[in-house]
């Protein structure tokens, strides 16, 4: 357990449920599970699994990713624009859950689009690494005609 950040992973966790204004039994109730687990965590004796803090993260309506990051499953480095960028998106109070998503939906496809991706694209229909470009713009595996003077 020490190579993870569960002290600092409780210390947000009881940072962001006093900002949602939760008591520590509101929020163990809306993530699922029991009161001194929760308490547990926040006080770094525990160390959460994914799920959940995925329960958690929802029930304080905040990025899962973020959480990830301060419970060191997620590498900050890599990931730091990207969570942030989606927890300023989900944390904004003037959105609807609606826009919040669609939001969300339109920054991951610019990401993919330009690049930025997690992934390469393989296996899900939008190109990749299977050699065929989808736009019909060559990529660096495509043969191009070399120009001679």
């Amino acid at each position: 357990m020490a190579s993870l950040n569960v002290g600092s992973l409780g210390e947000y966790l009881r940072e962001q449920r006093r900002n949602a204004q939760l008591s520590l039994r509101q929020l163990a109730d809306a993530a699922g599970v029991s009161n001194p687990y929760l308490s547990q965590i926040e006080r770094g004796l525990r160390k959460p699994s994914a799920e959940v803090l995925q329960q958690v993260a929802k029930a304080l309506r905040i990025s899962a990713e973020t959480l990830y990051v301060h419970a060191g499953i997620l590498d900050a480095e890599r990931e730091r624009t990207e969570v942030e960028t989606r927890a300023v998106i989900l944390a904004d109070p003037s959105l609807n859950e609606r826009q919040k998503q669609v939001l969300l939906q339109i920054y991951e496809a610019f990401r993919h689009e330009n690049g930025d991706g997690t992934g390469d694209g393989a296996g899900d229909g939008t190109g990749g690494s299977d050699g065929e470009p989808d736009s019909g713009v060559p990529d660096s595996g495509d043969a191009e005609p070399s120009s001679s003077s």
